[in-house]
């Protein structure tokens, strides 16, 4: 089976804020493992990923996930996606636990003993019951990453992995990240500033602020 329709196809993509482009006519191919995008403050890492994500809409080009158009399949594209921006305050009514069962409808592939694995790695166990607005930012964050890794997703999207934890769980997610890189049937993408020192990346993109309007 040819993989050249595999993983993450963008065609021609164009889109700004205002009259700023942030990207205009861009292309690229994302295979399974990890894609690392880099960049200053400005430079567009979250607003690519929201793209990717198709929760905010190009103003030209398509996506396409293992050969699955955004523009013709938005349901089949989207349920082959996890992503959950991280400052999210659209759970914050549920447990960890209710939020967790939100997404195994959503994701075929989801991996329940992982997920336990990961509560227990992340120290989310004593948190589970508790409303997510009451935990900190740290444990929010550790909420969506144990659910990404999770999730078994084709297309999974994660955004400043390593913002707020503390030092045991961020060991933890070097580890994951480490294994995401030699991932066959998962795409990866993460956004931060740098890829971390040692750490085997599939691609790395490097976003630069646009330049300033006059």
């Amino acid at each position: 089976m040819s993989t050249a329709g595999l993983g993450l196809l963008i065609s021609n993509l164009s889109f700004g804020y205002g009259d700023q482009p942030l990207f205009e006519k861009w292309s690229t191919h994302l295979s399974a493992g990890l894609t690392w995008i880099q960049g200053d403050e400005g430079s567009g890492k979250s607003t690519l990923l929201r793209l990717m994500s198709g929760t905010l809409s190009a103003q030209a080009g398509g996506l396409s996930i293992n050969g699955v158009s955004l523009n013709d399949r938005a349901d089949a594209y989207c349920s082959q996606v996890f992503w959950t921006e991280p400052r999210s305050e659209v759970f914050d009514s549920m447990s960890p636990m209710e939020y967790f069962d939100t997404l195994r409808p959503k994701h075929p592939q989801f991996n329940t003993g992982l997920l336990a694995s990961l509560q227990e790695a992340l120290d989310l166990n004593p948190h589970l019951s508790k409303k997510l607005y009451m935990l900190s930012n740290g444990s929010k964050r550790k909420v969506w990453l144990a659910a990404a890794f999770a999730s078994g997703a084709a297309l999974t999207l994660i955004d400043d992995p390593f913002a707020a934890l503390d030092q045991p769980s961020i060991k933890v997610i070097r580890q994951l990240l480490e294994d995401a890189a030699n991932q066959t049937t998962r795409t990866f993408v993460v956004a931060d500033y740098e890829v971390p020192e040692g750490l085997e990346v599939t691609k790395v993109i490097e976003l630069s602020p646009p330049p300033a309007s006059h």
